[in-house]
């Protein structure tokens, strides 16, 4: 969970004992966590690693799922899509997917693209590297807006 992640890189770069780490994590809760908290029995925490335990536990369902390469292969390019946006949006979902690679993000890309002149050239000097991709898209849309 990226909350506890963020304070465990806090008290580690502090040095905080057990019994800190248990006092300052408190005081960065608000709303649900807050109460939730406050509903426990007084004594009911001897360590962090419990407190930690009891937090995940608690909050488990709140974790943001890890999205894989798949996703990227739905991104389709709309009908009245212009390459830049497409290449936006797709750029914007790649970035949640940080374990794919270039290979996978090229042929996403390709896979989702609409027939025209870019698919085009792409179809004619493929390209396996998404860093070529956008190298050859603002080189596209840099001749697009000269004509």
């Amino acid at each position: 969970m990226e909350h506890l992640s963020r304070f465990e890189n806090a008290a580690l770069l502090h040095h905080y004992t057990d019994g800190i780490k248990c006092r300052v994590f408190v005081t960065t809760f608000a709303g649900a966590a807050q109460q939730w908290f406050n509903q426990l029995p007084v004594g009911a925490i001897e360590s962090f690693q419990e407190f930690r335990s009891l937090f995940l536990h608690q909050f488990a369902s709140s974790r943001k799922v890890q999205k894989t390469e798949f996703i990227l292969f739905a991104v389709r390019q709309r009908e009245d899509e212009p390459l830049k946006e497409y290449l936006q949006r797709f750029n914007t979902i790649a970035l949640e997917v940080p374990a794919a690679t270039q290979e996978v993000k090229a042929s996403a890309f390709s896979q989702g693209l609409l027939d025209g002149d870019f698919f085009k050239s792409l179809a004619k000097k493929p390209i396996s590297k998404f860093d070529a991709f956008l190298a050859r898209a603002a080189i596209t849309l840099t001749w697009r807006k000269l004509k």
